[in-house]
């Protein structure tokens, strides 16, 4: 499919060459970005706050809001402490330093994202996950004790699969482990509410950071890390920490304001993945879980289908531009009953021909 270059924020539909078109791609898993609720409060945060804060968060004149933030995610999340920075990617990179230098075995999952991948290092892109995963196993169970440091994402976004980690407690029975998790297509989907999968991979025996970029789900330009108190301390200790401009602090107060909202466009995000499941569990070119909003598609024929038929789906190469292309639905909170019902029968259609 061709590039689309837009003048305007993408929402529902969105206008291509004078035609309207349902949009069903992106990351806005809430549809968070273009709500008319969240926008006004965000307005008047920004008449508060101003329009940028550049300070470090060491400044000694600082804005509390970046504290309650942090304590209030921190506490819903069932994590012990939380660090807030401008993205999702510096979020990654705080966290790998913070855990790769004391490891002596670093393994990592093959779609994990590249802001958690210390440098140097590659995904063991030779192998699926499930594959990765009893290699991991069996490495362990071969081995003398070691510290060990696992790096892998909460959900896969293209192949459109949610990951599970309880199996690294085994590892931690005989090596000391440290776990690093990217949630940046988790937060405001699944685990916790809309506050992640750290209360899920949370164990005793595991030294455990969440990071990942608040902008997708949550629609909020900033990152984060969750972890224990001493390693979020270690983190803000840290110059890249410090010295680093911190995230909007209007966005996160309207966050805060409107934590509400956000749980209700979950629950009907919720609905919607059950029922765009349920409808499409018969069709075999269609692939996800009623559990994370994008379901990925086999056919590229497909693409142009659905845009004959006034849909733009997700369509590009990956993770090279001479990869195939990589088709997607992606859901989003923002979809109507009416917008779930024609998409199906699109597909209904296409899937007999």
């Amino acid at each position: 499919m061709k590039n689309h270059y837009l003048d305007t924020g993408i929402g529902r539909m969105i206008e291509i060459e004078g035609k309207e078109y349902l949009y069903f791609s992106g990351t806005s898993y809430l549809g968070m970005a273009q709500n008319m609720d969240f926008l006004d409060v965000l307005a008047d945060n920004l008449f508060e706050y101003g329009a940028n804060h550049g300070q470090s968060r060491n400044n000694n004149v600082r804005l509390q809001v970046f504290e309650d933030f942090e304590e209030h995610f921190a506490l819903s999340a069932a994590a012990p402490s939380a660090a807030v920075l401008s993205s999702g990617y510096l979020a990654g990179i705080a966290a790998w330093k913070s855990l790769y230098h004391p490891s002596t075995l670093t393994w990592i999952a093959p779609d994990a994202h590249a802001a958690i991948i210390p440098d140097g290092l590659h995904a063991s892109v030779q192998l699926n996950f499930t594959q990765w995963k009893k290699q991991c196993l069996e490495q362990a169970e071969n081995l003398a004790p070691q510290k060990i440091l696992l790096i892998g994402n909460a959900v896969d976004p293209f192949l459109c699969e949610i990951h599970d980690y309880e199996w690294v407690k085994d590892i931690a029975t005989k090596h000391e482990v440290s776990l690093l998790v990217d949630d940046s297509h988790a937060f405001g989907v699944l685990g916790n509410s809309i506050y992640g999968t750290y209360s899920r991979w949370s164990h005793a025996s595991i030294n455990l950071l969440v990071s990942g970029s608040l902008g997708k789900g949550l629609g909020l330009p900033a990152g984060i890390i969750l972890g224990s108190d001493l390693e979020i301390e270690k983190i803000k200790s840290t110059p890249l920490f410090g010295g680093a401009s911190p995230g909007s602090p209007a966005h996160l107060q309207a966050f805060l304001d409107m934590e509400d909202i956000y749980l209700e466009k979950k629950a009907w995000l919720e609905d919607a993945c059950g029922i765009f499941a349920q409808e499409t569990a018969t069709v075999p070119q269609i692939k996800g879980s009623r559990y994370f909003p994008a379901f990925a598609y086999s056919e590229d024929s497909w693409v142009k289908e659905f845009e004959k038929a006034g849909i733009i789906t997700s369509s590009f190469a990956y993770p090279t531009a001479d990869s195939p292309s990589v088709n997607r639905i992606v859901i989003s909170a923002y979809h109507e009953l009416g917008d779930l019902m024609y998409l199906n029968g699109i597909i209904q259609g296409l899937s007999q021909t």
